[in-house]
């Protein structure tokens, strides 16, 4: 955890018409276990998270990341991993959102599931979507994020729809883990009701063992 000292009055006072630019740093030596791309996303996203929490609106906070390889840490510890800028609010921020919201639902985000289980490790492509996922809802005050789990035909129906929904829990949880609200994320299992190949098959069966997450606004 990054420790830092900061002046949540005065950032409130400066960004009121306009936004907070948070870079956050990383090497190519640490190791990413957090849900985003890249460390340096992950921090910066874990300070927008607290000043949030302090009142600032995320619709404000902008986050993204930078390659530093020269940071030397003491003690364990990154001093100054993190860098602050404010900008006037974008133009095209609203056409921006749009494009955003089009690409996620173009091309969701899809987590695939071992046979009886719920629970997943995520790629970096995966990482990235929930970045944007993340970063579409911070900016959009009634963006949902949508999460319906699905199953193969293997076992009871009754089973399947229970575990489907099991799938789309971990999904959830794991979003709010990362900094997207409770009350933002709605969950359903469709089971194995709805396969997107054939069941007769171990491939078909692989694939049809998803959870989908998809926004609405």
């Amino acid at each position: 955890m990054e420790q830092v000292s900061i002046n949540y009055r005065g950032i409130c006072q400066r960004i009121r018409e306009k936004v907070l630019n948070i870079i956050g740093y990383y090497t190519s030596e640490e190791v990413n276990n957090s849900a985003y791309p890249n460390l340096g996303l992950a921090r910066a996203n874990a300070v927008k998270n607290d000043l949030v929490a302090k009142g600032i609106p995320s619709t404000h906070i902008n986050t993204s990341s930078e390659l530093k390889e020269i940071m030397v840490p003491g003690d364990d510890i990154f001093y100054g991993p993190m860098a602050y800028t404010i900008d006037a609010v974008s133009e095209t921020a609203d056409e921006e959102l749009s494009a955003l919201f089009e690409k996620i639902n173009a091309d969701p985000l899809i987590l695939y599931f071992n046979t009886a289980e719920a629970s997943i490790n995520l790629n970096a492509e995966q990482r990235q979507k929930v970045a944007d996922i993340s970063g579409f809802i911070d900016k959009v005050s009634d963006g949902t994020v949508s999460i319906t789990g699905h199953t193969d035909n293997t076992g009871l129906a009754e089973t399947n729809m229970k575990l489907g929904l099991d799938r789309a829990n971990f999904a959830k949880d794991y979003l709010i883990r990362n900094g997207i609200s409770a009350d933002k994320i709605t969950t359903s299992s469709k089971g194995q009701t709805e396969p997107i190949a054939d069941n007769a098959t171990e491939e078909g069966k692989a694939k049809n063992r998803r959870t989908v997450v998809t926004l609405n606004k």
